[in-house]
């Protein structure tokens, strides 16, 4: 047994905690902040329990709100180029995984000691960065405790920054900002959070025992309040459950990496523009079904977890995982088909020949995913 465990130095988890950010930011030496966020955060209000301590506190801040969901390349440039302007020493990335991938790049790049273009894939990036603080407002991609930030370079593909520089020095984790999320998007984190663990631990390479824990009980927290995270969302014990769900299956996946679903799924988010974890949602029951033959064993232990009284041999209880994580989009009032995002057979060979660029994550496979199986896989979601 040998491997490397990452994970970010502080997870603070206090409702309410959001409030105190600007304390939390002063007690390790910041004096000039970039909040990095979306639109949406800004007119939900999530960020207007936070803002008034920095002015109590006279903390220098700026806020930048731009971040668009699958960020380009000139978002990111947009967001540096801000934060040398008002000279930022400290950076935050408050909202989804979106702005929290952003904000790990722009306190990379900030410094000035690396380019965006020589830092993709695996250990390029080797820092210095600002200090970073993530502030999760959904249950889903687990950004606030990766090694990973995901850029869009072209209209079809994603690329992935991946550095153990990457990982922030605090997560705040704060359950209270969850409490809007709408049924639709808390339905579609909440899946992507899912796939995290799943794949995390049933991935080809890096798998360890540390990971196998972590995913595991993330899946426990994560299926156990899933249902009613979308039919009762005010529920501040279900929202944090989900939160550190969600938290939990990040620290799975970045120590071992996702696999098929997430390399089939990004072609979706890049060309058609659908979320990340409804694009996952689409992809999950094909994958895992075409993954049967190699991890049936693996996918029975979770389905005690996930669904628990699957009966039948390993081979029979993860094909009943499959169908049901499959159908499980639809049953949280999702899209449970490509067809329902615009997607058409005419569209099926090009996401195939993108899929096959994601050689990062490809490698990972329980199973080898060829290009036909690709072509297969998506016509079967269609």
């Amino acid at each position: 047994m040998q491997f490397d465990f990452h994970s970010t130095q502080s997870i603070i988890v206090e409702r309410g905690g959001s409030a105190h950010l600007a304390k939390r930011i002063i007690e390790r030496g910041g004096k000039s902040v970039l909040i990095v966020t979306d639109p949406g955060v800004l007119s939900a209000g999530l960020l207007n329990k936070a803002l008034p301590q920095f002015k109590e506190l006279a903390l220098s801040l700026k806020v930048f709100s731009d971040v668009q969901a699958d960020p380009p390349v000139s978002v990111i440039d947009s967001a540096v180029k801000l934060a040398q302007e008002c000279k930022a020493d400290f950076i935050v990335g408050f909202g989804g995984g979106s702005s929290m991938d952003v904000a790990k790049l722009v306190a990379l790049l900030v410094p000035g000691k690396e380019k965006l273009s020589d830092v993709y894939g695996i250990g390029m990036a080797k820092g210095p960065r600002l200090p970073l603080i993530l502030v999760p407002t959904t249950a889903g991609t687990g950004s606030e405790v990766t090694t990973i930030s995901i850029v869009t370079v072209s209209e079809s593909e994603k690329k992935g920054v991946v550095s153990p520089k990457l990982m922030p020095d605090v997560a705040l984790l704060d359950a209270e900002l969850t409490l809007g999320l709408p049924p639709h998007i808390t339905a579609a984190t909440g899946i992507d959070a899912m796939v995290h663990a799943i794949e995390a631990f049933t991935t080809k390479r890096l798998k360890n025992l540390v990971s196998d824990c972590l995913a595991k009980e993330a899946l426990r927290l994560l299926a156990g309040n899933l249902h009613a995270a979308v039919n009762a969302g005010d529920d501040i014990v279900v929202r944090e459950n989900m939160l550190l769900g969600a938290c939990l299956a990040g620290m799975a996946f970045t120590n071992a990496p996702v696999a098929g679903v997430h390399a089939l799924a990004y072609p979706i988010g890049a060309r058609f523009h659908v979320s990340h974890g409804l694009s996952n949602a689409l992809m999950l029951g094909p994958v895992m079904r075409f993954n049967i033959a190699q991890a049936h064993v693996m996918y029975a232990q979770l389905g005690q977890i996930i669904k628990p009284g699957l009966q039948g041999s390993t081979t029979e209880q993860a094909s009943q995982l499959a169908d049901y994580l499959g159908g499980l989009a639809g049953s949280l009032g999702l899209p449970k088909r490509l067809s329902e995002v615009g997607i058409t057979s005419n569209d099926i060979d090009q996401l195939a020949s993108d899929a096959m660029l994601q050689t990062r994550l490809l490698q990972n496979s329980p199973r080898e995913i060829t290009l036909t199986d690709a072509n297969a896989l998506y016509r079967e979601a269609l």
